[in-house]
């Protein structure tokens, strides 16, 4: 378990993934980003009480593309975009989208899974 703590007295956890111990701060972003897997996914939707299918992996990876491609947090905007498309929706895409992401939505809970820093602003 190796992670940098961000300044003194940060809270944080552990999480167990398959006999590892993954360093979490206190809302469960990834102390260690390396640390992702798809195990960690697991562990962190259970955790959070959220049922995994399809569309969350799909958020999941658009996002860690996002990340890796342009060296930023998706904005919400383009996921949207992204998924009317994809899905085929209309209108309906970021209300659905915060739907299968009850807690926080696909910029907070989705980046928590998906391994990336917490939104700006939320530091």
């Amino acid at each position: 378990m190796k992670a940098k703590l961000y300044y003194p007295n940060m809270q944080n956890f552990t999480m167990d993934v398959n006999g590892e111990k993954i360093l979490c701060d206190g809302e469960g972003y990834l102390l260690d980003l390396k640390a992702w897997s798809e195990d960690y996914v697991h562990a962190s939707a259970e955790r959070e009480g959220l049922k995994l299918h399809d569309k969350h992996w799909e958020v999941i990876y658009f996002i860690r593309d996002f990340q890796e491609k342009y060296n930023v947090q998706a904005p919400v905007r383009d996921m949207v975009k992204h998924f009317k498309k994809a899905w085929g929706m209309k209108k309906e895409c970021s209300t659905y989208l915060h739907q299968i992401f009850p807690n926080g939505g696909p910029q907070k809970q989705g980046n928590r899974l998906a391994g990336v820093r917490k939104p700006k602003g939320e530091h």
